[in-house]
């Protein structure tokens, strides 16, 4: 294996989705593998483009056949890595990124050579100021909430072992931006 798989972790709100979207207008050639899970879709979100929206029972038939990198349940819903997704463009020394949560992380860290990972957290600063981003972007009940905030706390403990932290306070994101392109070309070149 050649290339670098590049792990993008932070909790939910922290601004992963707009950094990724900037980086495949700036590094079309970095693959973007599509995850699965079993949650409904968001408004706006497309089956393919987002992710592979499946139900349950496929869901289950692809782990049991061995299909998934790695894969989570988290919240009732699952979500997962498809090997196919990764190994062929690592192999052919592309660098892939993805969003993982740090259970995923964690398995990658053990089935792939370390060599060819690295992770950046991206960090979007306090709770009050990032559950604010949240519900700016949906209304969530309380339970949810709850929810993100101990995924959070979970997630910011990450934030050490990450090979890379990308800062993206409100009202910073064009310095994120920058930022995220320089450590991605950066992990390329490695």
């Amino acid at each position: 294996m050649r290339g670098k798989f590049v792990m993008i972790v932070g909790p939910t709100g922290s601004g992963k989705g707009t950094l990724l979207a900037h980086l495949r207008e700036v590094m079309p050639w970095v693959v973007f593998p599509i995850s699965c899970t079993t949650r409904p879709p968001r408004p706006g979100e497309q089956e393919g483009v987002t992710y592979h929206f499946l139900t349950d029972d496929v869901f289950q038939q692809k782990a049991m056949n061995g299909e998934f990198l790695e894969w989570v349940y988290t919240d009732g819903k699952r979500y997962g890595t498809l090997k196919s997704e990764i190994l062929p463009a690592l192999e052919a020394g592309q660098t892939v990124i993805r969003e993982v949560d740090i259970k995923g992380v964690e398995k990658i860290r053990k089935l792939l050579p370390p060599e060819n990972v690295r992770t950046i957290f991206i960090d979007a600063g306090e709770w009050d100021n990032l559950s604010a981003r949240i519900l700016a972007r949906a209304p969530l009940d309380e339970v949810e909430m709850e929810s993100r905030h101990r995924r959070y706390t979970e997630e910011q403990s990450f934030k050490e072992q990450a090979d890379a932290v990308v800062a993206n306070p409100e009202g910073q994101v064009e310095e994120a931006k920058k930022e995220f392109v320089r450590v991605i070309q950066q992990f390329s070149k490695e």
